[in-house]
């Protein structure tokens, strides 16, 4: 049933050819190459975009090179602060529409991109414009004679390449700190999600709020991606993605102009339970909805949950009761509570782990199909799936899946738990819930993780670093970390 009074909008909005924004214009692709974009939930098509070739993104920037000579970087930081703001008021006062094409073109509820992602799509802009005037340098204690201080100067031209899963939302934490300390922008998006980004592009040109070249949007798949790594006259990237194709970007930097680089990849986080847990039912509750929310495309997301034995079947019996009450249908319906997988061959290979699983030899305990509900015949949608008794050294417990599919394992030792928890190429976030305060904070300063949560998995805010170590990443979003980033430090040297 629809209850969103923003589809007919959207609808109509999805007519004709979404373009480039260059320069403050809306153009057409240099070889008029287009792609469409299409409904996870139904295959329906959407809407068709232009497709950049490197000729366009040469466009692109040259026109953030022109911008970033000219006046933008010497803007009046509080009138920068006062552009940012009003940047985020469009994001708000649009959010409807935008969480519509959010759910339309990624598959997510509709309920969780109006309310989980657009509040902080907006609110992210507020938070940066605070940062315009506040990111001091310093004075250095040198040798009699000399004066030494530093400043933070703007980079250049940042290349944000923004993934699937969270397309407004991690593209706002981009643009925001990026705009904030006085540089131009070349985004782009996943061509699976592009459509909130076109949305907020139309938003900002109709604003007239920056001067032409400072943000541009290109389009398109790999060979836009490619372009954009290897670009001479890039200063930064800026990646959120897969492992895999984050390496690729720190070889093209290498093989191009050296540019900076910061990337959030990969994650295979473990949520560590143990049984001194007195409120076991809350810590379920928790657990279950942040594995299982945004259908599991996040690269945060708890995919290993360590049980102590003495409550691996409870905590276990009460996921899956969780599991099996779980509605997969049309983003749109406020029953659905989980949404279809981004795109066919993101739900092909959820499937293909599921069966890996099962040859494997971990115990399927509920889902591990596709879910046949009356009209979910021609959607991605997978049901949220658990296997139990699963072994450390599987690759369903050592591979991002990226989707609902959840490895439960059993541990009777703190020092076996911590080893276990730490085997894995990746360290971006960690979890551990105990009610003796000692053993919880012994345990979360020996995990190899960017984040740790204690007794509350999933804590993120604008003043804290969202980062990884290992495979999961260069670098942090979010808080002043960011901010240093898209900067480069100046020290200079006065004699008197």
């Amino acid at each position: 049933m629809n209850t969103n009074p923003r589809l007919d909008w959207a609808f109509d909005w999805l007519k004709g050819e979404k373009r480039l924004y260059i320069g403050g214009e809306w153009v057409q692709a240099s070889q008029r190459a287009t792609f469409v974009s299409t409904n996870p939930a139904n295959q329906n098509s959407l809407a068709t975009l232009s497709e950049a070739s490197r000729s366009d993104i040469d466009s692109a920037v040259s026109q953030a090179r022109s911008a970033f000579r000219g006046s933008w970087p010497k803007q009046d930081r509080r009138e920068r602060a006062r552009i940012l703001r009003k940047i985020g008021e469009l994001v708000r006062t649009h959010k409807e529409e935008l969480a519509t094409l959010e759910a339309l073109d990624n598959g997510k509820t509709y309920r969780e991109a109006l309310y989980d992602d657009l509040p902080d799509s907006a609110d992210v802009f507020d938070y940066y414009a605070g940062w315009t005037d506040k990111l001091y340098g310093e004075s250095c204690p040198v040798e009699d004679g000399f004066v030494n201080f530093t400043q933070h100067e703007p980079l250049g031209v940042c290349a944000l390449i923004v993934p699937w899963n969270f397309p407004l939302l991690l593209a706002a934490w981009k643009i925001a700190p990026a705009l904030a300390m006085g540089n131009t922008v070349v985004i782009k998006p996943s061509p699976f999600t592009s459509l909130s980004l076109v949305r907020l592009a139309q938003l900002i040109d109709g604003s007239k709020l920056l001067p032409p070249g400072v943000f541009n949007l290109v389009l398109g798949g790999v060979e836009a991606g490619e372009a954009l790594s290897s670009h001479p006259d890039i200063d930064k990237i800026s990646f959120t993605g897969s492992t895999a194709i984050g390496a690729q970007i720190v070889q093209a930097s290498g093989r191009s102009n050296l540019k900076s680089v910061s990337l959030e990849l990969g994650g295979k986080a473990p949520n560590i339970i143990f049984d001194d847990v007195k409120d076991l039912p809350a810590v379920i509750d928790r657990s279950f909805n942040l594995m299982f929310s945004q259908k599991g495309e996040k690269c945060t997301e708890p995919t290993r949950f360590f049980l102590h034995e003495k409550i691996y079947d409870q905590f276990s019996a009460g996921l899956i009761e969780k599991a099996k009450a779980a509605i997969c249908g049309d983003p749109f319906d406020p029953v659905t509570t989980q949404g279809a997988q981004c795109h066919k061959a993101h739900f092909e290979k959820i499937l293909a782990y599921i069966e890996i699983g099962k040859k494997e030899g971990a115990q399927l305990l509920v889902g591990g199909n596709r879910d046949s509900a009356s009209g979910n015949e021609k959607g991605f949608f997978v049901r949220p799936t658990i296997f139990g008794n699963v072994q450390n050294k599987m690759q369903i417990a050592r591979d991002e899946i990226f989707g609902p599919v959840l490895c439960l394992l059993k541990f009777s030792d703190e020092e076996q738990v911590i080893a276990e928890a730490n085997d894995t190429p990746y360290g971006l976030a960690a979890g551990v819930y105990s009610d003796d305060a000692k053993r919880a904070m012994r345990v979360a300063q020996k995990l190899d993780a960017g984040m740790v949560f204690v007794n509350h998995y999933g804590c993120y805010h604008f003043s804290s670093p969202f980062g990884g170590i290992k495979q999961s990443g260069w670098g942090h979003e979010m808080a002043r970390h960011s901010l240093e980033s898209y900067t480069r430090l100046k020290s200079i040297w006065v004699k008197y």
